[in-house]
């Protein structure tokens, strides 16, 4: 198979990875360079912004200012500003002499009794422009406004708007009242007595006027400039202004973390069509060829660049469309300055919700459903500069075949594609006219179908961007036959069980017998389903189950050096023909292996001969293991080495100790065979190199510790329920996924269980909907061009009932071009996620040390890149955006995961399974087991309860994991994905002792108590309704223990409460300081 660039990711490495990390945790190379300009000609068709709403503005920081009237007493008060000046006054009767600019005004003011001359502005000023022949109105200046503000008795010059301005024009007929300046403004303020010189606009202005031959400054952010000055060295307010040019075309961040002059997608530019969604909403008609813009951005001063046809029909509907692509419209609070050390209380009232992307409202409306597919940034960067700058990782998570209630399946013999790039039509593409449509990810232009044109929904004919590909980002099709190399596979199911004396001393055969038994019915499957069992010890047993025997027979393979099939065409038998030969080897099976005293265990022989049973069909293969494989090719030895220390710097044997399971897994792989493993012993296995067959074949591992039927109840309860669910769930066979992206973007690492069998596409053998993967994305080539990237993940597989289908799940995002943007649009829980797939690959190719540490400077490179790039005034304290209030939580709870908390109590093979679950485990359930949630449990109520399905749920609110919210008068529950605990307080109140678990006291609760008895009383039923709820919504099955103070598990149950101090970190308060030192050095 061709690796096409990425062998290394399949050749020897980790367990865990396809290879070395390729883009290392914590490490973003800083780039200094800057967003080079669009091109001369190149057309910023952006949106408007009306005036300010009354009260008080939104982006206060809330920092003192000081007052615009009386200068401060370092004021620079009738001399030259500073060269750096961010605010310069010009004092009354004070004439200037004429100096060079500074290169970097942000904004001017005119000010009282000051005329300007008629001055054409840039072509992208970020500020508000006076309109030609306005009087402006009267407004009030917020009181730290970062923009130009008329002054009072000024009277603006006839000035022609921007083209591309996203400043607010005052209209015609208004005077503005005398308004006294923002005390802390950024901008030039000439002031009264003082008139500035004729100044010619810019060389590269858009404006229609023809100005006086006046060379402008360097780089202006402004269109109206005052008389020249020198400046002094620096200075904040009450100095004279000096005049600035304004920069070259282009696209440029205004100052500060709330700046409205940030650069947005308010439309898709540069595309000959609007998007599909806006055209179907009757808010584009357009023609062949021709260059949309809206009228709203047309200047009629401008020159005619390009020859443009106005839209017809309701094209003035757009603004309030587009004006949701706004970011300024929703990032106020995703941009508010948190200041960690002081606001305690940064949990959020109910769940994390993931950003939403700043798209027009009918777009994001039908965007894929971010549980399914989401990115770690809803804002993409323009370049890979500024994402280097911003410090924060790019990648996707995917939950591709997640359990949908609503999941749209067309029947089509020709599955429209685009013929370069082979993207699905989706609801991002954009239809030249009825019969041509423009790709989104690639941009070639291509035919409509004539079959495409009928809607099977309305049943009309004509409308293409009705049909339900272009009005579902996630949809299903039925594949016709060229979507298969050979035919549907059927399902075909063989069970691998440890019979040795180790195995049926812990009870686990009954219990799988026993499931087996009661969902025959219910495997996924028709009736071509096949169904094998091959049993192990020292020797291989295999059973004949072939139609018209009387009862099983059981065919032993001593020679384990040599596995063959002794009779292959009768050990995989039909499930509906051969039902009751099943039947009775499942009951048969736990009593035949009762007395046995063969302790060895050949897992390798066995593998090897159920790959050459299912090799010719594909299939799936269930592997019960209860101990290290001893003996046969594939046998370990020991590596653990008890009461071991993991050691900051190194954790030994996290690799695997031979490459037999993992070349078996490529191998299985090849033939559309997955392997699952399921784990249960209290002894170790050696995890990470038996894990290598399940993470190289797409398959999925369970682990059970210390399993004992009769010993840990709890645990036979869950292995009991996810059992259930394994062998029911829905399955596909002999898939691959691909995963598109627009242009410019590409992928680079993968993370998960699959096998990558080129640069875009993954191998699975088997899918299931509890799946998750990750991949990581860097920038290769500038988005200037754009304003919306699209990621598309196509999943194909064979259904369980012999249909060839394929899932297509697409993705919109916006393009922006400043850091307070790409900021704005984080999303902390994905990118939580992604970087605890990274630290894994770190711990297995290189240490844990290394790991711990990459985490942490993550935490610190995006913290130091949001204070120094985006905030423009400096205060005290750890500062973070609201959207990453939780980012240095999080990671302090990864660092206190099992899977990288170093501490002596942590077992090896219970940290590679917890690495396993980081790697492969959908977003949500992931984040339970990195951030369990903690409520109170003694005084739920039915206020803001949800009511599902007849039932009231309570939602308590979720509480600080820290030991002092716990308090001895209550009980909590504490939510930590695969296990829930109930922690009950020495002097909990007697009325909810006797009303939940049915005791009289403290001391009469049990200390292995695991079930909550079903009492006719209020507060019973309402804290089994919330533990019900919170177990139904992910698949596996989390046990519960009810504990006190004596209980055994309550040091397990403290390690989760991740803000307090422990041996493998520090507290949350204290991480905090660590950060603002390492921020600040």
């Amino acid at each position: 198979m061709s690796g096409g660039g990425y062998a290394a990711q399949n050749g020897a490495g980790g367990s865990y990875t396809n290879g070395p990390s390729q883009n290392p945790v914590g490490v973003y190379s800083s780039n200094q360079g800057l967003m080079a300009p669009p091109l001369t000609g190149f057309m910023n068709s952006l949106t408007t912004k009306g005036p300010p709403p009354p009260g008080p503005n939104p982006y206060i920081t809330g920092r003192h200012q000081p007052s615009p009237v009386a200068p401060p007493p370092s004021s620079w008060s009738g001399v030259a500003p500073p060269p750096s000046s961010y605010s310069q006054h010009p004092q009354p009767g004070v004439t200037p002499p004429p100096v060079a600019p500074p290169p970097s005004s942000y904004s001017q003011h005119p000010q009282p009794g000051v005329m300007p001359p008629p001055v054409a502005p840039p072509p992208s000023s970020y500020s508000q422009h006076p309109q030609p022949g306005v009087t402006p109105p009267p407004v009030a200046p917020p009181p730290s406004s970062y923009s130009q503000h008329p002054q009072p008795g000024v009277m603006p010059p006839p000035v022609a708007p921007p083209p591309s301005s996203y400043s607010q024009h005052p209209q015609p007929g208004v005077t503005p009242p005398p308004v006294a300046p923002p005390p802390s403004s950024y901008s030039q303020h000439p002031q009264p007595g003082v008139m500035p010189p004729p100044v010619a606009p810019p060389p590269s202005s858009w404006s229609g006027i023809t100005q006086a031959p006046v060379a402008p400054p360097p780089s202006s952010w402004s269109g109206v400039t005052p008389t020249p000055v020198a400046p002094p060295p620096r200075s904040w307010s009450g100095v004279t202004s000096t005049p600035v040019a304004p920069p070259p075309v282009g696209n440029h961040t205004g100052p500060g973390p709330y700046s409205t002059g940030t650069r947005l997608p308010p439309v898709f530019q540069n595309t000959m069509q609007p998007p599909a969604a806006l055209q179907q909403a009757g808010l584009y008609q357009a023609q062949p060829g021709q260059m949309i813009r809206p009228p709203a951005y047309h200047s009629p001063s401008a020159p005619a660049l390009y020859t443009q046809v106005q839209p017809s029909g309701s094209a003035a509907q757009l603004s309030p469309s587009l004006a949701a692509m706004s970011l300024q419209s929703q990032t106020p609070e995703a941009l508010r300055v948190v200041n960690l050390l002081q606001e305690r209380n940064i949990l959020p009232s109910g769940a994390v919700t993931p950003p939403t992307p700043c798209l027009p409202q009918d777009l994001q409306k039908i965007n894929c459903c971010p549980e399914v597919f989401r990115c770690t940034l809803t804002s993409i960067p323009q370049t890979q500069a500024l994402l280097n700058k911003a410090k924060l990782p790019l990648g996707l998570l995917l939950h591709p075949f997640k359990d949908l209630s609503q999941l749209p399946v067309v029947t089509s013999s020709n599955i429209v594609r685009c013929r370069s790039c082979r993207t699905y039509i989706n609801p991002f593409v954009t239809f030249v006219d009825a019969r041509r449509w423009k790709c989104n990810l690639c941009h070639r232009v291509n035919d409509v179908p004539e079959e495409f044109m009928y809607n099977p929904v309305s049943r009309s004919y004509g409308a293409p961007h009705k049909r339900p590909e272009v009005q579902n980002a996630t949809i299903e099709f039925i594949a016709p036959s060229e979507y298969m190399l050979r035919p549907p596979q059927p399902a075909v199911y063989l069970f691998v069980l440890d019979v040795s004396h180790n195995a049926v001393e812990t009870g686990y055969l009954d219990v799988v017998c026993q499931s087996l038994l009661e969902n025959l019915d219910s495997l996924p499957g028709d009736s071509r389903t096949k169904i094998g069992f091959i049993t192990f010890d020292s020797t291989i047993h295999f059973y004949n189950l072939q139609e018209g025997l009387s009862q099983p027979q059981m065919l032993i393979v001593s020679d384990i050096d040599d596995v063959f099939l002794p009779s292959p065409d009768s050990l995989l038998v039909n499930l509906s023909e051969c039902k009751e030969l099943v039947q009775d080897l499942l009951t048969g099976l736990p009593q035949m292996f009762s007395s046995t005293m063969e302790t060895q265990s050949g897992l390798g022989p066995a593998l090897q001969a159920g790959f050459k049973l299912l090799s010719p069909t594909g299939g799936r293969i269930s592997v019960f293991q209860t101990q290290l494989p001893t003996v046969g090719i594939g046998a370990l030895k020991p590596r653990e080495e008890p009461g071991q220390k993991a050691h900051a710097k190194e954790v030994q044997h996290l690799n695997p100790a031979t490459d037999f399971y993992k070349k078996l897994a490529l191998d299985c792989s090849g033939h559309h065979v997955a392997v699952d493993l399921f784990l249960l012993s209290a002894q170790y296995c050696d995890l990470s190199s038996l894990g290598c067959i399940s993470r190289y074949s797409a398959g999925s591992v369970y682990y059970y510790p210390s399993y004992h039927r009769q010993r840990s109840p709890a645990q036979t309860e869950r292995f009991q329920r996810d059992l259930k669910r394994y062998l029911t769930r829905k399955i596909g066979f002999e898939a691959v996924m691909r995963i598109r992206c627009t242009k410019g973007l590409s992928i680079h690492t993968f993370h998960g269980n699959f096998f990558v069998r080129s640069t875009d596409l993954l191998s699975l053998a088997n899918v299931n909907p509890d799946a998750g993967f990750a991949v990581q994305m860097s920038i290769e080539e500038n988005l200037l061009d754009l304003q919306a990237v699209s990621f598309q993940a196509a999943l194909l597989y064979t259904s369980s009932k012999g249909e060839r289908r394929i899932r297509v799940h697409t993705l919109c995002l916006p393009v922006v071009n400043s850091l307070s943007d790409i900021f704005a649009g984080a999303d902390v829980q994905a990118i939580t996620a992604l970087l605890a797939s990274m630290a894994v690959d770190r711990s297995v190719t290189a240490s844990l040390g290394d790991a711990r540490d990459a985490l942490i400077n993550a935490a610190i490179d995006s913290l130091s890149s949001y204070r120094s790039s985006v905030l423009s005034v400096q205060q005290p304290g750890l500062l973070a955006p609201a959207c990453l209030r939780l980012l240095p939580l999080y990671i302090l709870a990864l660092l206190k995961h099992r899977a990288f908390r170093t501490s002596a109590s942590t077992r090896l093979d219970e940290r590679v399974f917890s690495m396993f679950q980081l790697k492969s485990q959908p977003l949500p359930f992931l984040m339970l087991t990195v951030h369990p949630g903690l409520y109170r449990a003694d005084d739920l109520s039915d206020e803001g309860a949800l009511n599902v399905s007849e039932r009231t749920i309570p939602q308590p609110r979720a509480l600080q994991l820290s030991v002092e919210k716990l308090s001895r008068d209550a009980a909590f529950l504490m939510d930590c994905g695969t296990v829930l605990y109930l922690w009950i307080g020495r002097n909990c109140n007697p009325v909810f002792l006797t009303q939940v678990l049915g005791v009289e006291s403290y001391a009469a609760v049990p200390l292995n108590m695991d079930q909550l008895p079903e009492l006719d009383t209020a507060e019973s039923s309402r804290i089994r309704a919330l533990i019900d709820w919170l177990r139904e919504r992910r698949p596996f099955h989390p046990v519960l223990h009810v504990i006190r103070d004596e209980s055994p598990l309550k040091a397990e149950f403290l390690q989760y409460l991740i803000e307090d101090l422990s041996e493998s970190a520090l507290s949350y308060y204290e991480f905090l300081l660590h950060l603002q030192q390492q921020i600040c050095k």
